[in-house]
């Protein structure tokens, strides 16, 4: 089992310990691991890091590595492997393999700082990094498209924005298996009450433009509540300045930031996501998201209709959200069912994602039922 690296805890991170549950045998290759980022159910199993490992600074600055990506995916040799599962939203899916080995890739996305995200990760740069960055992607980008996605023999999305990503930029088709959302945290945070204050939830980084949301919220007057901490926490406490409503939470346990989810009168997304798991573990306990209409918001969310479990907004700029937030406390919020969102969420749930993989791994590689674990197994190895 590959994953690209196990160095912070998040939706990818998630995946990777659940298609693992399903092969309790499978080795665990990557590039870089710390033991804060490898899940606890991981923690018995044979790991394999790549050369990035031996550098002091490489579990912090990892991103900075990525002309050594190539080399470092390609020391991975799972030579001997006839069926290697991935997951990956980097470079490992390119890893060395045998003559006829199967590759099953769960893309969360084509890299995005090479791709999509290119012009928006350059334009944060500068000086020799920006120059070094802007020399390196074209040789990255090659290697990408025309080394390591022809190494996956199958294709799976976690979401229809990202299997079309990848029919641009690989020219391959893919499955949709969305990703998996716990629900045994949503039960024990049922009776909360929920509170008149907004919630932002996630690693604060630039692309989740966290900034709209305090702009907005401070000209409406809401309060807001923001869990997380990143790169972008400096900036944002700046904007906020000393309004007393804007309240920073720092990183939550994960038992505090279900609670967040369940006392919050909303949760405030803005980011253009590959799919987006936040919105729907704020769905599961109940409660609506006002979310940007773009990406995998859109097959996350359900922003209209009798069952409605939230409202979009369709520019990524402050007034937007502004009137996004006055619109749906005027006129949708009377007619939200906290059912509903429940209802929508557990159609997300573990148990479905742990089915749906192993279904599409036997079908295409039968000769693996007997080192495959049944779903309902794994979803009790992982909790769910």
């Amino acid at each position: 089992m590959l994953h690209h690296w196990f160095v912070t805890r998040g939706g990818g991170e998630r995946v990777a310990e659940c298609i693992a549950s399903l092969f309790p045998t499978a080795e665990i290759f990557t590039l870089v691991a710390t033991p804060a980022g490898l899940p606890a159910t991981l923690a018995g199993r044979r790991l394999h890091t790549s050369f990035l490992q031996k550098l002091p600074f490489a579990a912090r600055q990892h991103r900075r590595l990525l002309p050594l990506y190539p080399a470092a995916t390609e020391g991975l040799d799972l030579r001997g492997f006839a069926l290697v599962l991935s997951s990956d939203s980097g470079p490992v899916k390119g890893v060395r393999l045998d003559p006829g080995a199967v590759q099953i890739c769960y893309c969360h996305s084509p890299m995005r700082y090479l791709w999509d995200g290119y012009a928006q990760y350059r334009d944060a740069m500068s000086g020799l990094t920006r120059l070094a960055f802007t020399a390196t992607v074209p040789r990255l980008r090659r290697w990408d498209a025309e080394v390591a996605a022809p190494r996956v023999t199958h294709f799976l999305a976690n979401s229809a924005y990202v299997a079309d990503r990848i029919r641009r930029v690989y020219g391959r088709e893919a499955t949709v298996i969305h990703p998996p959302i716990d629900l045994h945290r949503a039960a024990s945070v049922k009776n909360v009450t929920p509170a008149d204050s907004y919630l932002c939830a996630g690693r604060l980084v630039e692309y989740k433009r966290t900034e709209i949301w305090i702009a907005a919220c401070r000209a409406l007057g809401r309060r807001l509540r923001i869990a997380g901490t990143g790169p972008e926490l400096a900036r944002l406490r700046a904007l906020a300045g000393d309004d007393p409503r804007i309240e920073f939470l720092g990183e939550l346990t994960d038992e505090q930031l279900w609670r967040e989810y369940a006392g919050c009168r909303a949760l405030l997304f803005a980011a253009d996501e590959d799919f987006g798991m936040v919105p729907l573990e704020a769905q599961a306990c109940g409660r609506p998201v006002i979310a940007y209409g773009r990406g995998g918001s859109l097959e996350t969310v359900r922003g209209a209709g009798e069952r409605a479990t939230g409202t979009y907004f369709m520019e990524q700029t402050a007034a937007a959200a502004a009137a996004a937030i006055a619109r749906w406390e005027s006129t949708l919020e009377a007619a939200f069912d906290p059912e509903d969102a429940r209802a929508w969420a557990a159609s997300f749930a573990t148990p479905l994602f742990l089915e749906r993989y192993r279904d599409f791994v036997l079908q295409h590689v039968p000769q693996a039922a007997g080192e495959a674990l049944p779903a309902a197994a794994a979803a009790a190895v992982v909790g769910a």
